[in-house]
């Protein structure tokens, strides 16, 4: 394990953006357990397809939708309280 100095631009929480050294742009930091309840969304819509029920896989998408607009709302709202540009 290395230790190293990051820059932490939103507070600490579930999702921090941060910027690790040598990297341009910040990223965000998801916290493991917050990846496997993505994953388990992600994995719930999957199979809602795969059982043809389109209301409900609709429904999981538009969770998950949202849920990472929040994220990249976060994102962008962090970079911008920095003046940073958005690389997308």
């Amino acid at each position: 394990m290395e230790r190293i100095e990051a820059e932490l631009f939103t507070d600490g929480g579930n999702n921090a953006v941060v910027r690790l050294p040598d990297r341009r742009f910040p990223g965000v930091l998801v916290q493991g357990d917050s990846l496997h309840i993505l994953r388990t969304d992600v994995a719930e819509l999957v199979e809602a397809c795969e059982r043809g029920d389109l209301a409900d896989a609709r429904d999981g998408a538009g969770l998950l939708l949202a849920g990472l607009d929040a994220l990249l709302d976060r994102y962008a709202t962090a970079l911008a309280e920095h003046e940073i540009a958005r690389p997308y």
